[in-house]
């Protein structure tokens, strides 16, 4: 990296969607979506700056960003002026010093690494209620003393993300209590842990290319020797690479830097269904 060049840096959105669905009552459903913002810096930097010790302030504007509430940007080094006009785009500085001793410090601590990940920005997400779930969800019950069964619908939802993109590693888990002997039918096939008295579905990735559109259900009645069951919550987990349910971007304002990565991806946190 010479003086001339432009210097590169990753962008990262991590967001963390946690929802509670009750019965089928979508407004019901709660949401809550949180995510931050972190970039990267390649290990050379360092010597750069030390190199050049007034370096061109890193500036860099944040779009979509009206979907954004309690937006905390890292207090040592990101600088913004609250008085802009525009709603939807804002703009933040680095604060040059406090990044490159910032930098200088992780280095020491981290010799081997090839690059340095910042934390930036951290925010929430103002959700829509049900709208804003990536994966709607339903689950319902019929508990006999002898018999329990139980139906989950799970329906993806393409609108709460700006490029709709495929859920991965989609986990549906379920404790059934009441002395369960036997799973008697279970749609499609699940793996039942005895020890935890619980049933597990694993779908690789749910999307819009997946059968009836990513709609589906799953099945499955226990023999019971205790029953009835209590119906407990149902837990999901997904992660998701390529999109972010905010929408959010970056864009560099001003030269000296460019973007190698901009990477954007989402998770569930606590995704629980209730009946």
């Amino acid at each position: 990296m010479g003086a001339q060049d432009t210097l590169p840096v990753a962008a990262a959105f991590t967001e963390t969607v946690n929802a509670y669905f009750k019965g089928a009552d979508p407004n019901k459903c709660i949401v809550k979506i949180t995510g931050e913002m972190v970039l990267s810096f390649p290990a050379g930097i360092t010597r750069h700056f030390s190199n050049n010790p007034t370096p061109v302030p890193l500036t860099f504007r944040i779009t979509n960003y009206s979907r954004l509430e309690h937006v905390l940007p890292n207090p040592q080094l990101l600088c913004c002026d609250n008085t802009q006009a525009t709603p939807n785009a804002k703009e933040f500085w680095v604060n040059m010093p406090n990044l490159m001793t910032h930098l200088k410090k992780v280095s020491e601590q981290k010799p081997q690494a090839t690059y340095y990940n910042v934390d930036m920005l951290k925010y929430q997400v103002s959700s829509q209620g049900l709208q804003s779930t990536p994966l709607n969800l339903a689950v319902n019950w019929r508990c006999d003393p002898t018999s329990t069964d139980l139906r989950i619908d799970y329906k993806y939802s393409p609108e709460a993300m700006t490029t709709p993109v495929a859920l991965n590693n989609v986990q549906f888990v379920i404790p059934i209590d009441g002395g369960v002997t036997k799973l008697q039918a279970v749609l499609p096939p699940a793996v039942w842990s005895a020890e935890q008295q619980r049933i597990l579905w694993k779908i690789p990735d749910i999307s819009q290319k997946s059968e009836n559109g990513g709609v589906g259900s799953l099945l499955a009645r226990f023999q019971l020797t205790e029953g009835p069951s209590k119906p407990a919550p149902l837990a999901v987990q997904f992660t998701s690479e390529g999109s972010t349910l905010s929408g959010c971007d970056i864009e560099l304002v001003g030269g000296g830097y460019r973007f190698s990565l901009i990477k954007k991806r989402f998770a569930a946190g606590k995704y629980l269904a209730d009946v």
